[in-house]
Formats: structure tokens, sequence, C-alpha cells
């Protein structure tokens, strides 16, 4: 007995060896992705802030105590926000979890009769999500101008059908969109994924600068169109809202996309 214990002895330093070593490698592999991924990322985004500037002046907003956003103890999100001149409120968020990491980049057009442009841009590893959707808040989905500008997005959409497209989840603001991405692709996809962001943000901006400008009226609708939209959210969910109110809860998510996310405090 005495021996056989001797040698369940001498047989678990090795096993606790082995784990660590495994460990080890695993934690770094995914340290070596995250840090290629951020770079990756970064790249896109300064790239699409880049191409947003060559069609509107962008003014850095002071997100106060939200341009920091710390949850679970492992997501820290780095949240920035800034006015677009004559389109509206833009707010970009960037979190690297290790496995993961995913810049968020929404435009909330309060001065043009616009959709809202929500991306989603995810680097898990070697595997990539890129999600494009324009939401048709405003008040006749069948205006003319509007019609025109969703065309111009449908083109856009249309040029990038190479990518692998991803199923979603139903959800109760689906019918809000008309024109929606949800891509996949893989690290060797990074330049095609770069040229989707800057696209999105050329199209958009560039029938953006065509439009007039609203009445005092019309900008007062929109917005009351836009703070529905958010209360609802907060209201019914979201994928990414339930994480964001499991977190922070229902009354400092609500003040977040108030204050920062949409921005719709800002034009009371």
């Amino acid at each position: 007995m005495k021996d056989k214990d001797v040698k369940k002895k001498k047989k678990w330093p090795k096993v606790l060896l082995t784990i660590a070593v495994i460990g080890g490698a695993l934690t770094g592999f995914i340290a070596f992705n995250a840090s290629k991924n951020m770079e990756v990322m970064n790249r896109t985004l300064d790239a699409g802030m880049k191409t947003l500037s060559e069609y509107a002046e962008v003014t850095p907003v002071d997100t106060g105590d939200f341009s920091q956003i710390k949850m679970y103890g492992l997501m820290k999100f780095n949240v920035s926000q800034y006015d677009v001149s004559e389109v509206g409120n833009l707010s970009v968020m960037t979190v690297n979890m290790g496995f993961m990491q995913m810049v968020s980049y929404v435009i909330t057009p309060y001065e043009k009769n616009m959709p809202l442009m929500s991306m989603d841009f995810m680097y898990i590893l070697g595997k990539r999500k890129a999600y494009a959707e324009f939401y048709d808040l405003v008040p006749d989905r069948t205006d003319g101008a509007f019609m025109s500008v969703l065309d111009s997005l449908k083109e856009f959409e249309n040029r990038y059908s190479s990518l692998e497209d991803i199923t979603t989840d139903p959800a109760w603001y689906d019918d809000l969109m008309t024109v929606v991405l949800h891509k996949a692709g893989k690290r060797a996809d990074d330049d095609v994924i770069e040229e989707m962001f800057c696209d999105a943000i050329r199209t958009y901006m560039e029938r953006a600068n065509e439009l007039e400008e609203l009445s005092d009226a019309e900008k007062a609708e929109k917005l009351a169109l836009t703070r529905e939209y958010s209360d609802n959210l907060i209201s019914k969910g979201g994928v990414s809202t339930d994480v964001f109110k499991k977190a922070l809860g229902e009354d400092k998510t609500k003040e977040f996309f108030d204050k920062v996310f949409f921005g719709t405090e800002r034009r009371k």
C-alpha cells in the first residue's frame, strides 16, 4: 500500500506540471490573439473615424462617469461620444475581454431624416463577426427621399454578399430594420471587414449630406421616436441591453443610453 501511495505522489507533480504548461500555453495563445485583434480593431476604427471626418465636423463630447464602464470584473468598456455636425450623436465603445475584442459604433441622427446606424465588429480569436443595422426611426418610412436613402444602403448591403451570413434570434425591433447585415468572417477577411466599416460610414454620410436639415418640429418628432426606441430597449430588452441592465441596473443603463449611447438628453 505504501509503495502505491508513493507512486501516486510521484505522479501528481507530473500531472500538475502538465496542467500548468497547458494553461500557460492557452494563456499565451489568447494574449497573442488579443494583441493582434486589438491592432486590427483599432486600425479599423481609426479608418472609420477618418472617413467620417471627411464628411462632417466631429467634436468630442465629455462622457463623464461613463468614459469607462466595468462589468463583472472582466469587461471594461472604453466609451467615447461625439457630436457629428448637421447629423447627430456618435457613440463609440471598445472592449478587450482577452478571448474577444469588440467595437460598437452608433450614429443617432437628429438633424436629418436618416435611419439610426448601429455597427458591431467582434474579433473572437481567429473568427470575425460584423453587424451593420439601420433602424428606420422616421415618421414616414414611405417618404420618397428616405426610401432613396434605403436604396443606397441596400446597394451597400449587396457589396458584401460574399461574406457568410449569420442567423440571429428574432427580436421585437426587427420590424424597424429594412437594411441589416449580420456577417461572419476569418482573420483573412480583416481587410474586407475594414472596407465594410468605412463603406457603411461613407454611404451613410454621403446621403445624409444630400438631405435638407429638418425643421424644429420635425426634429422634435424624430427625437420622440428615438426616445421611444431607447426606452423600449430598456423595458423590452435586447442582446446588448440585457447585459448592461444585469450589470448596471435598469436606471443606470437608461441614464447611459440617454446621456451617451443615443444622446437624447442633449437634444431636449
